[in-house]
């Protein structure tokens, strides 16, 4: 089923090998089709840019290889709710890898992209009605470069 809206993500020279990387790590992701376009273009001769979909988790991404134009920033960021602290480690980890650390479960990856790696139940805190609870998480997390989620809770709970 092609959807109406699809994360388009431009990439100077890499993104056929950021699909690749992204889809080794998560589960039911696939690169669906690499192209490269037959006409000249502002980015370059035919071939030279490539347009490359994938999908992580099923959702669908297209990827272009175009040259340099302008970077990612943290305008846009791709978050990923985790179920415990054992699947956060492994995506955290697994992004990271060549890429950076930044705050409150934020990295960005090799070639530039953020990601905010989070505990699923983080949502719920920071909904949570009770706002002392709520802040004391909100406190805790903005202490944290990957999340900690026993001391999330431990801070939750104001234990």
């Amino acid at each position: 089923m092609q959807l109406k809206i699809t994360p388009f993500l431009w990439y100077a020279t890499e993104a056929e090998a950021a699909a690749a990387f992204y889809v080794s790590i998560f589960p039911n992701s696939r690169i669906v089709r690499v192209t490269s376009m037959p006409s000249e273009s502002p980015s370059g001769p035919p071939g030279s840019v490539k347009l490359v979909d994938f999908e992580l988790f099923g959702q669908p991404f297209t990827a272009m290889t175009a040259g340099p134009l302008d970077p990612f920033n943290h305008a846009i960021s791709f978050s990923v709710s985790c179920a415990d602290q054992a699947e956060l480690d492994r995506y955290w980890n697994a992004l990271l890898d060549g890429g950076s650390t930044e705050a409150c479960g934020w990295l960005k990856d090799r070639y530039g992209l953020s990601w905010q790696i989070v505990p699923a139940v983080l949502a719920e805190m920071m909904a949570e009605p009770d706002r002392v609870k709520a802040k004391r998480a909100a406190d805790a997390m903005l202490q944290m470069i990957k999340i900690d989620i026993a001391a999330l809770q431990a801070a939750y709970e104001g234990a």
